[in-house]
């Protein structure tokens, strides 16, 4: 099988990219204390680049310190970090003709940092410090609301190619448009509209700043998982109101904070052990079709085989597959699957990579234990 469909192009907004296949954005644990880019996050990049990957989306890149509470994440809280980030940006497009996104974010009530204080659009639980976050004032959210406008621009004018806004997995801008996270009733809050208000604001105002050949899109949370949470048809009127607004693409996610993501499907890094078992994002990816207008859906979570991919491109399912710990494993899959090897892809979802990302960078734990035995 030729998998011409899985490899060949098609633009998010007037960006073209060469194949289907989009690096999903992962937090790597290769910048400095600090989040400055290291030539170790460079190296990472760059073998992606070298692999084949269509579209690279960045680790999430912090805005500003009190969103930034992930160890050694990315960040841009002002023109020092602008060098590093032109850099990497230079590398990739040097090795590939791959393109390269930046993922902006806030952390929000979502911290791994205990010495940052979690905030939020209101006042919930916040189970790793036992006590409900801070609820930010209507001031300090439109100073965050700057913030994204500030970091998407400069990555506009350091050579990114697009810029995706992080809106899922209970970061703070996922919390905005979940009734259990945003309980306001000023203009942020209450109606969904009122709860997208943040998201409108973001892209309206980088669009203004960038103009109109800068694609910008977002990574988006459909569901919350819990009692009270954000459901797929209200995230349907969401994904309406943002492709409306103008947004060139969804990378549908979904879950907030669960410990027991290994029992349940609450998180995007779900661990399953069948074929059957992946792909778990349809249902929200065929929920926000009808409303996609023509703008590209992404379909993450969970895709391993190249032949199942490339038929749900043909059928008009889907436009993009999204991959995240299969890269990791193997960042040239990409030329694999090209190249005539169609097997699915090595990865096994353990989610070893994820404890790996706090030990001095993300590798995968199954291919070092291979490599020991041999």
């Amino acid at each position: 099988m030729e998998l011409k469909h899985l490899f060949s192009p098609k633009k998010i907004g007037n960006v073209e990219i060469k194949n289907r296949i989009i690096r999903s954005a992962t937090w790597t644990g290769t910048a400095t204390a600090d989040g400055y880019v290291t030539d170790k996050l460079i190296n990472f990049y760059n073998k992606l680049a070298e692999g084949g990957t269509g579209l690279i989306i960045s680790g999430y890149i912090g805005i500003e310190p009190a969103g930034a509470a992930t160890p050694y994440m990315a960040c841009w809280f002002d023109d020092s970090y602008t060098s590093g980030q032109k850099k990497l940006v230079k590398s990739v497009h040097d090795h590939s003709d791959v393109k390269i996104a930046a993922q902006i974010a806030h952390t929000g009530n979502n911290l791994m940092k205990l010495e940052y204080e979690p905030v939020g659009p209101s006042a919930v639980w916040n189970r790793r410090v036992k006590k409900d976050c801070r609820e930010l004032t209507f001031a300090e959210i439109e100073k965050i609301a700057k913030r994204f406008v500030d970091v998407g621009c400069k990555a506009y004018e350091s050579g990114y190619d697009m810029v995706q806004i992080h809106g899922a997995h209970q970061y703070l801008l996922s919390d905005f448009i979940s009734p259990v996270g945003n309980k306001r009733t000023d203009d942020y809050g209450g109606s969904t509209e009122k709860r997208c208000k943040i998201l409108v604001d973001i892209y309206n105002q980088i669009r203004d700043s960038v103009g109109k050949d800068f694609p910008i899109f977002i990574k988006l949370n459909t569901r919350d998982y819990c009692e009270g949470g954000l459901t797929l048809e209200e995230a349907k009127n969401i994904a309406k109101i943002l492709i409306d607004t103008g947004y060139d693409a969804i990378e549908p996610s979904s879950g907030i904070v669960d410990f027991k993501f290994t029992e349940r499907k609450t998180y995007a890094a779900v661990m399953f052990k069948t074929e059957e078992e992946g792909n778990y994002f349809i249902p929200n990816v065929n929920a926000l079709k009808p409303v996609m207008k023509d703008r590209p859906i992404i379909l993450m979570g969970g895709v391993r085989n190249p032949i199942t991919a490339d038929r749900m491109i043909k059928d008009d399912i889907i436009d993009f597959i999204a991959l995240s710990r299969p890269l990791i494993r193997e960042p040239g899959l990409p030329n694999r699957w090209v190249s005539g090897d169609q097997t699915p892809a090595h990865c096994i979802n353990c989610n070893g990579c994820m404890g790996a990302s706090m030990k001095g960078g993300t590798y995968c734990v199954q291919l070092e234990k291979l490599e020991k035995e041999q």
